[in-house]
């Protein structure tokens, strides 16, 4: 018997090594193999966003080692040059950009610290995927397209720049700070798209609010029954890109169950918590509540009701939705009351998701907005980040605007963000026609020309180089800003053999 065990163990180990060894070929194997390996190479190097120092050492570092004349801005915006091809010399000046930065977001299970820990890679059939984290394809495989360009010595292309930004995901920082003269090319293309074989020459702008409560603390009597209820499993999502899916907000949903045991019962709210960054939509969310002894049975009544609607609601989007209810240990203090039925009735009446559709573009938000995170913060601070995006600046101000009265009228404090513009559509790009040109030349099908309701850096691009004409693509990437973010992997080449036929047929300078 034991023998047996033995051989079984050996077998198993054996398949395990088989198993592992193949994983690792087939990563090994992924073409186009530079960008890849540059890929891989930028997910060990952390980089949240305002956090960039590191990756921006290794694109210097990199810059150096393949003697490429770089520069660095105050802002700690990053651009590399490199000289074109002999014979090539006469194509207009092409910059390539990217963002360094990456949305740092992770399953509550997964242990896993951004600032010092590599993403962890993996295939997935036809995806490459990351465990339990984010993968950073937004923008990293943008980073390692760029990075396989400039260490490349056998392909077609006139001058280059390749400008990395920083702080792009929580701020734009980067692309505000560019000053002009930084960079000199006359042609930008943004590799920060996420639908290959769709060519962007148009995305929203966006502007923060961000509303506070200040509360008190008040002692809980004797004789409350204490509980943590908890909305999981939603998919999230970008809060451009997927706000016409209508998925779920971890935030209003959370807040729908305690406004419905408020008004059934005497609630005190000792802590809520949800969502974390302000273009994400919120997956995860959780309060801790107290209520009579007494009305401990309905809670849970309430919450098995209130499970079944919203599963009812949203069983197409949201498969995977859970509200989970535990006992939680007494705490002596909670918010006041008055403050708790302040922001619960904020939270409820607060919008949330597409707002408006586009006139001029069939299927293109046009103005949304995001209730992105609810937090508790020090000095009794409650503190409520959202987002408002449009391709039209008064319409995001409006938006704005209707979020501000809304958290007004409950008492709160409402701050705005800079704000970022948009990027108007140039049909008559002429880099366009030849991005267009190339694809059905190589494909032999029709690209995709659309406008975008994320936020891209070119709006602000445009306003300190207004002659610079643009186009943003990039391979298929989904679930972004998730943990359920992927990568689709052949595209990767046909974006790849795109942008470089692109390069080899950009239009000479008049």
């Amino acid at each position: 018997m034991e023998g047996k065990i033995a051989d079984l163990t050996f077998v198993c180990i054996q398949f395990l090594i088989i198993i592992i060894d193949n994983t690792f070929m087939e990563k090994k194997d992924l073409q186009p193999a530079s960008v890849f390996h540059y890929f891989e190479e930028i997910c060990r190097v952390p980089r949240p966003s305002k956090k960039e120092e590191k990756i921006r050492k290794y694109l210097v570092d990199f810059a150096q080692a393949h003697g490429l004349a770089h520069k660095v801005d105050e802002a700690g915006n990053v651009l590399i040059c490199k000289p074109a091809t002999a014979g090539m010399e006469h194509l207009k000046k092409v910059v390539l950009q990217s963002h360094m930065d990456m949305v740092c977001e992770k399953n509550n299970q997964t242990v896993h610290n951004f600032e010092t820990d590599p993403i962890e890679t993996y295939i997935d059939g036809e995806w490459l995927r990351a465990k339990g984290t984010t993968l950073g394809a937004d923008n990293g495989i943008g980073m390692a397209t760029e990075l396989a360009v400039l260490a490349a010595d056998d392909i077609q292309h006139g001058p280059l720049e390749c400008l990395f930004t920083v702080d792009e995901e929580t701020g734009l920082t980067g692309a505000f700070a560019l000053k002009e003269g930084f960079m000199s090319g006359d042609i930008l293309i943004n590799l920060d798209s996420e639908d290959e074989g769709e060519i962007f020459i148009g995305c929203a702008g966006g502007i923060d609010s961000v509303a506070e409560f200040t509360y008190k603390e008040v002692e809980i009597p004797a004789g409350y029954f204490f509980f943590k209820v908890e909305v999981k499993g939603l998919k999230g999502g970008h809060s451009g890109g997927d706000i016409h899916l209508g998925r779920g907000n971890a935030n209003k949903i959370l807040n729908r169950f305690l406004s419905r045991m408020a008004a059934r019962h005497d609630l005190y709210l000792c802590e809520i918590n949800g969502g974390n960054l302000r273009n994400a939509i919120p997956r995860e969310a959780y309060a801790i509540c107290a209520v009579p002894e007494d009305a401990k049975h309905d809670v849970r009544t309430e919450l098995n009701i209130f499970t079944s609607e919203m599963e009812d609601e949203l069983s197409v989007v949201e498969p995977d939705l859970k509200l989970v209810l535990e006992s939680e240990t007494p705490r002596k203090t909670a918010i006041d009351q008055d403050t708790t039925t302040r922001l619960l009735k904020a939270l409820y009446a607060a919008p949330h998701g597409v707002y408006a559709m586009s006139q001029d573009i069939p299927g293109l938000v046009e103005t949304s907005t995001n209730l992105a995170s609810v937090k508790m913060k020090p000095n009794h601070v409650i503190r409520i980040e959202t987002s408002q995006r449009s391709s039209i600046l008064s319409a995001r101000n409006d938006m704005a605007n209707t979020v501000r009265a809304v958290f007004q009228l409950a008492g709160a404090n409402v701050t705005f963000g800079e704000g970022y513009p948009g990027w108007k559509p140039n049909p008559h790009s002429a880099i366009l026609e030849v991005a267009v040109e190339s694809y059905k030349r190589l494909f032999g099908v029709d690209a995709k020309v659309k406008a975008i309701h994320a936020g891209l850096e070119c709006g602000l691009f445009l306003d300190k180089y207004p002659t610079l004409d643009m186009i943003s693509f990039g391979p298929t990437l989904t679930g972004v800003h998730s943990p359920d973010e992927r990568m689709l992997i052949p595209t990767v080449e046909k974006f790849w053999k795109h942008l470089l036929d692109i390069l080899a047929h950009v239009p000479a300078k008049k």
